[in-house]
């Protein structure tokens, strides 16, 4: 007990020096990416007049993206070139271009951004060569932005010129050297934000606050720091709803901190053509496999399946409807566990929970090491439907093959598109021997701090100093005033029909067989704790109100949810009522008073 508190310290302790280091490179990172994104974002007053503001985007989003690559690209360009010219003839040259630019990518084309500009007459069709003079990689980017239709657009209005010069001014500049590549992701997410604001769109789709991601990556990585040490470490994490990789990044990020010598491997699935195009971009710009990102719908069309990972999170879309994909969906289902959705599925009008159990189908084996998962969810998840319904089955499958650890209640007005109360839920099937059995419940609710300004629904942040905080509450794994430890079973119910007789107009009940016949009109129901006996239930909570009714168990389902709200409610003691009626006569009086003076007058 005494070494498990020891390694407890050691987790707590490890995490919060790496949130330090983190917080003091942040307030560096801040500055460059807000100072950057503002540049960007004042080049699209070069576009007034050619361009509504809500399309915008259409035109600076790729720009951005290509002229990162244009900078990259710039110090072995001319290396590349050469090496073309030795092997233009060869059927098999991708590899061997991408390994004379050092990058995943090149660029064949003899103009840059900056050589563009030395012909003005001819700047269109020159941007065209340079831009199919990409790799096959890069060129799917583009068409992904469906960028080639604004060039033209550009060139026919007389702006082309000037918008390709603004990106290779200051505003512009994304050299290395200027901006890393951790920078570069963020102001991409930066610049989506502002321009999904600009037009009143749903930017919180494609960004989630960097906040809440830290602190999922904080405890999806907790118990991991042994696992995670050591030299030729390969670890693999996805997310099924990926958006421009914000979350990938972050945990890439914060495995570097702990081990530089760990290689991460992150995939993703994106349906959005833009956000996978951005988030494709970010991980050829990192030298990852851009591969490994995959566009798509991740319910119907999943580009990874039978694929395993060490760690998964997300944060998918709730409330939206999957009608669309609800054939293809039902089809899978109808194969059981050998599809992702053995367990069930939820109703057409929310798909939050499908991508929950795309995110357990891909958990490795326990044998294989085992996998966690951190998930975005709103409340619903925790209640809807009833015993047998889908949401209920798909409860009692995590629970009941304990694969919930923990719920974390956020605070309320933390994302940009929401303001309900939403939750994170951390599942794995590696528990620590303390948590075999249980869920830990934490309401973090009130660990936030106000906003001097809203961003569209965001008007609440998770400072790091509160983000340590639950990440310590999670790692204690004890009860308090905001952390409660519950069984699993503690979920669950019997839900069993209660039936009374049947009785014609003297009384007499209506028999058939010999037994008495229900009478629909007084059918009720009961939900019986799964760890308390029915007929013991039965006896003392329906038979002194009953005497006549029975349970038909051929009607019995189990069911869980999770009371989340329940577990942290405080009763308040009522004020008493001499109290109350002392302060209306008061105000009785003062009313009265202030009448009598409006009639006088």
């Amino acid at each position: 007990m005494e070494y498990e508190k020891e390694i407890i310290k050691k987790e707590v302790a490890v995490s919060a020096a790496i949130q330090m280091v983190i917080m003091m490179e942040s307030k560096s990172l801040n500055t460059i990416v807000n100072e950057k994104a503002n540049l960007i974002w004042a080049i699209a007053d070069k576009l007034t007049g050619v361009y509504k503001p809500h399309e915008y985007g259409e035109v600076i989003l790729p720009l951005t993206v290509i002229r990162r690559f244009d900078c990259i690209l710039m110090a072995t360009k001319d290396k590349v070139l050469d090496r073309y010219e030795q092997i233009k003839d060869l059927e098999h040259r991708d590899e061997i271009l991408k390994n004379a630019s050092g990058f995943g990518f090149y660029n064949i084309c003899k103009y840059n951004f900056d050589t563009l500009l030395e012909d003005p007459e001819n700047i269109k069709e020159n941007l065209f060569d340079y831009l199919n003079a990409f790799s096959e990689n890069v060129r799917d980017i583009i068409d992904k932005f469906r960028f080639y239709g604004h060039i033209s657009r550009m060139a026919d209005k007389g702006i082309l010129y000037m918008v390709i010069k603004e990106f290779t001014s200051e505003k512009g500049n994304l050299h290395p050297e200027e901006v890393s590549n951790l920078a570069m992701g963020y102001i991409f997410e930066e610049i989506i934000r502002r321009f999904s604001e600009a037009h009143n769109e749903d930017a919180g789709q494609h960004y989630t606050p960097r906040e809440v991601i830290e602190l999922m990556v904080n405890i999806l990585f907790y118990d991991d720091s042994k696992v995670l040490s050591g030299q030729n470490v390969v670890k693999t994490i996805y997310d099924p709803a990926c958006g421009t990789g914000g979350m990938l990044s972050v945990a890439e990020e914060y495995l570097d901190k702990i081990n530089p010598d760990a290689r991460v491997m992150a995939f993703g699935q994106e349906i959005n053509d833009q956000t996978f195009a951005i988030c494709k971009a970010d991980m050829l710009i990192k030298g990852n496999n851009a591969n490994d990102i995959q566009d798509g719908n991740t319910l119907s069309d999943d580009k990874f399946k039978n694929q395993k990972f060490d760690y998964i999170l997300s944060n998918p879309p709730f409330g939206r409807e999957w009608k669309n994909e609800k054939e293809i969906v039902e089809q899978e289902a109808k194969t059981g566990f050998q599809g992702r959705f053995g367990a069930g599925i939820p109703s057409v009008s929310d798909g939050q929970m499908l991508f929950l159990l795309t995110a357990i189908s891909k958990m490795k084996d326990k044998k294989d090491g085992g996998s966690r998962i951190a998930i975005i969810h709103n409340g619903s998840p925790l209640f809807i439907g009833d015993a047998g319904s889908g949401p209920s089955n798909i409860r009692r499958y995590i629970l009941e093959n304990d694969l919930l650890e923990a719920i974390i209640a956020l605070p309320n007005d933390i994302f940009y598109n929401t303001g309900i109360a939403t939750y994170i839920w951390v599942l794995s099937n590696k528990k620590s021997s303390r948590r075999v059995g249980k869920v830990q419940l934490i309401n973090a609710n009130e660990k936030c701090e106000r906003r001097r300004k809203s961003l569209g629904n965001k008007k609440n942040d998770i400072p790091i100093r509160y983000i340590e905080e639950i990440t310590r509450i999670y790692g204690d794994f004890r009860e308090s005033k905001i952390s409660k430890i519950i069984s699993n079973s503690e979920f669950g119910y019997s839900k069993i029909v209660v039936e009374r007789p049947m009785r014609n107009d003297n009384g007499e009940y209506i028999l058939k067989r010999g037994k008495p016949q229900p009478d629909i009109t007084l059918r009720d129901t009961e939900n019986v704790p799964l760890d308390k006996d029915i007929d013991e239930y039965f006896a003392e909570e329906v038979l002194p109100f009953a005497p006549d009714a029975w349970v038909d168990k051929s009607k019995t389902k189990i069911g869980y949810e999770i009371p989340f709200a329940r577990y942290f409610y405080q009763y308040e003691q009522l004020r008493p009522s001499a109290e109350i009626m002392t302060e209306i006569l008061d105000l009785e009086k003062e009313l009265a008073g202030g009448l009598e003076k409006i009639f006088k007058t």
